[in-house]
């Protein structure tokens, strides 16, 4: 019995030997392998590092004013009995918008003309007498004065109706009628806004320190989102002589052209001061640069050649970077870089220091220092 059972305990233990030597054997030959595995190479986008020159530029965002721009209104009251214009027309200066009800004043025209028809004759016949010694040389005094008193009172009344006919006092175009035909209007009663629309102001505020780079004449450009793809060019017409106290800023206002009169008063826009001196800087995309809390960096790709073989390959270094200034789809390396260095532009996040790559830039995108997105 001691014998079958020693038996039984000595195959077990061939049996679990020959698995762990199976299964030791298994993990050498995985071992082997993987020491012996070459990885494939990461396919990347890369671009060569190039010194450029970058135009200077101070950049805020403002406002748009009209040149001119007014709510017409009625300057004495009355009854409305035509209105001339219809809302959002485009108008000339002097263009009739309004007529209010004249036939009190016209009334008034017609005894205020006759009276000093009245008096021009009293004078007359007093200037026959005066030569011929009958009156004195105070009644001719005193007729020369109804005459004028009575010319006056004729102006005012005509003055009266001129007002009662409102006109547009400069060309623009007309916002949105607040009258109605029939309408009893008062003094100071609004009637319709009227803009010039092309050019327009662009008031904008800059900080202090770029006061002194500054100059009446410089070009700026406007953009709006009413228009991302255009492009609104003018020049600075001045510039505030007084510093806001509390926020350090000065206001400079630029005379900016508005061709079909997309920008209108009140919209925000961005706008930006073009300096004339261009500045040379050594620019990637930004999509190079992996951030990460330690300092920045980008993937420069260097060739090695594989002592052993002979071959040539391409190899990433990790090259920490100091950026600088960031314009569009670019951003500046101030120190880090060296021009005729390649760089990786795109998913550096998933590479690491010493892996080969292969360059293939045939779907790479085309940054550029002033994107401009279809769908932005």
């Amino acid at each position: 019995m001691l014998k079958k059972f020693f038996l039984a305990i000595v195959l077990v233990a061939l049996l679990i030997g020959g698995i762990v030597y199976t299964k030791l054997g298994q993990f050498t030959a995985m071992g082997e392998a993987g020491a012996n595995m070459m990885m494939p190479p990461e396919t990347v986008t890369a671009t060569a590092v190039s010194e450029g020159q970058w135009e200077q530029v101070v950049r805020a965002t403002g406002s748009v004013l009209a040149v001119q721009g007014v709510t017409v209104s009625a300057e004495i009251g009355g009854r409305v009995t035509e209105i001339a214009f219809e809302s959002g027309s485009e108008v000339e200066a002097g263009d009739v918008l309004l007529q209010m009800d004249t036939a009190t004043e016209d009334a008034q025209l017609a005894s205020a003309q006759a009276a000093a028809a009245l008096a021009k004759t009293e004078r007359a016949r007093i200037r026959k007498l005066i030569k011929r010694n009958l009156t004195s040389a105070d009644a001719l005094d005193q007729a020369e004065a109804q005459v004028k008193e009575t010319l006056a009172q004729v102006g005012v009344i005509r003055a009266a109706i001129a007002k009662k006919t409102v006109r547009a006092p400069f060309a623009g175009q007309l916002g949105l009628r607040q009258v109605n035909l029939g309408e009893i209007l008062k003094e100071g009663t609004a009637i319709v806004s009227l803009q010039t629309l092309d050019p327009v102001y662009v008031d904008f505020s800059v900080p202090q320190r770029e006061l002194a780079r500054l100059k009446t004449g410089m070009l700026v450009r406007v953009a709006s989102d009413v228009a991302p793809d255009e492009i609104f060019e003018g020049e600075i017409i001045a510039v505030n002589p007084e510093v806001d106290p509390v926020t350090r800023n000065v206001r400079v206002r630029a005379l900016v052209s508005n061709p079909g009169g997309q920008l209108r008063t009140g919209m925000f826009a961005s706008a930006e001061v073009v300096l004339p001196e261009s500045r040379a800087v050594l620019a990637v995309p930004a999509t190079s640069v992996l951030y990460a809390p330690f300092g920045d960096s980008v993937f420069v790709i260097d060739e090695q050649q594989d002592e052993a073989s002979g071959e040539k390959s391409l190899v990433l270094r990790q090259q920490l970077v100091q950026l600088g200034q960031s314009r569009g789809d670019f951003i500046e390396i101030i120190k880090g870089l060296k021009p005729g260095e390649t760089v990786v532009t795109s998913g550096v996040f998933k590479l690491r220091a010493g892996s080969k790559v292969v360059i293939d830039n045939s779907l790479a995108p085309k940054p550029s220092l002033d994107p401009r997105p279809d769908e932005s």
